[in-house]
């Protein structure tokens, strides 16, 4: 820790405790709230607002102007990070770690339709291999990746892809109703993540965390493992998978 912060500087650090809290309650702190709550002096706390403020990090707002918000320069900073993103060159570069540290498969997808599209495919070392690829396409209600895209949808939405209360099943355990797979998404709006028990490939278990985008599109990344792994590292996966998710989101 101490060569980490060899380098560190803390003003910087107080900048983004301060800038977390604005994102979360906008309009809400005055300085002696956002001293009191952070534990740093109300003389600091000043310097470092007004600094803040001056370069168009965070405003005044609050109808006597005495409570912060982020400010404009983060719009323009949002809409330059927009314009350069790449999700399939973010996963590369982020979901490295979570395969690495999981000795497991990691997989990205997109909702086309009612089925999944598969993007990308980060693979572990491995005696059996998953047959998903990038290009291959699934029923989005036989896989953990399609089922956490698939809840973030109204009932509306869910209707239009689902005419047929009969579902195609691609083993034994897939869903095979309408009706069992709009209460399973029920589950995972609560629980923000979805399962998959060798609902599309027997042998393999597989947990799966929507990504938000901006653009429209939905997105999710998955970890598959054969049964016997499933029993060690299913804690581990459900929150490396919701980790990653949250910081490929937009």
């Amino acid at each position: 820790m101490a060569e980490e912060r060899k380098y560190w500087v803390p003003a910087l650090e107080k900048a983004d405790k301060v800038l977390a809290v604005l994102a979360k309650e906008p309009a809400k702190h005055k300085l002696i709230d956002l001293s009191r709550k952070l534990d740093i002096n109300k003389s600091s706390m000043f310097s470092l607002l007004n600094t803040m403020e001056t370069l168009g990090w965070v405003r005044r707002s609050g109808s006597g102007g005495d409570t912060y918000s982020l400010g404009h320069a983060f719009a323009e900073y949002g809409s330059s990070y927009l314009k350069q993103y790449d999700l399939h060159q973010s996963f590369q570069d982020e979901a490295s770690g979570a395969r690495d540290r999981l000795q497991e498969t990691i997989q990205l997808a997109r909702r086309a339709g009612n089925q999944v599209l598969y993007l990308g495919k980060l693979e572990a070392v491995a005696p059996v291999r998953l047959q998903s690829e990038p290009g291959m396409r699934l029923p989005a209600h036989a896989t953990a990746l399609g089922k956490a895209m698939l809840a973030q949808l109204s009932e509306e939405e869910l209707l239009r892809l689902f005419p047929e209360e009969q579902l195609a099943q691609l083993t034994p355990h897939t869903i095979s109703t309408r009706s069992e797979l709009f209460k399973q998404l029920e589950a995972i709006r609560a629980h923000g993540f979805a399962l998959d028990d060798q609902e599309s490939v027997m042998g393999f278990r597989c947990v799966a965390a929507p990504i938000r985008v901006s653009s429209g599109e939905q997105a999710a990344v998955s970890c598959s493992m054969l049964l016997h792994q499933w029993a060690v590292k299913s804690d581990q996966a459900r929150v490396e998978m919701l980790d990653l998710a949250k910081r490929l989101s937009v």
